[in-house]
């Protein structure tokens, strides 16, 4: 068995999204993701850039993917890297594609100069909670994260 990790291109957009399906059904939100293939192959031929992804295969078949993209932390001044999805298929999982795209990734990171990878999980995940604990991530228990989207992002972005 071999791992390969590499960049996602345009032509992964199909595969990634059904990472990303059977990972909103892991996480009971199936209903949440209304993201279509041409939404994914515009993201990743942007030229911004704003969406970078990587694909693990064994044995060259692709059994995950990681979801990253650059932020900013005004305390370090440096940029960073945010992973917004990891996802192993259930089937190869304990192969140490998990591992490897996140080691790929904190590569991607000390190589650029990034001051900081960071995620979040979600708190009821103990597998993938137990995993970050054991390679040395540090959950942040101080920090609530807020979103505003849909309906109450434009009615905020129109109030008076």
């Amino acid at each position: 068995m071999t791992l390969h990790i590499r960049p996602a291109t345009p032509a992964d957009a199909e595969q990634i999204l059904g990472f990303i399906t059977e990972l909103a059904i892991y996480e009971k939100a199936e209903h949440e993701v209304v993201a279509s293939v041409e939404d994914i192959q515009r993201s990743l031929q942007d030229p911004e850039g704003y969406a970078r992804a990587l694909i693990c295969s064994v044995d060259e078949e692709p059994v995950g993917f990681a979801l990253y993209f650059l932020s900013y932390s005004t305390w370090l001044g440096r940029k960073g890297i945010y992973l917004e999805d990891l996802y192993v298929s259930s089937k190869h999982r304990g192969v140490g594609a998990g591992k490897a795209l996140l080691k790929h990734l904190a590569q991607i990171a000390q190589d650029s100069g990034c001051g900081r990878l960071e995620w979040s999980v979600l708190d009821w995940n103990e597998p993938a909670i137990k995993f970050y604990e054991s390679i040395g991530a540090a959950a942040q228990p101080e920090w609530v994260r807020y979103r505003l989207a849909g309906d109450s992002l434009k009615a905020f972005a129109q109030a008076d």
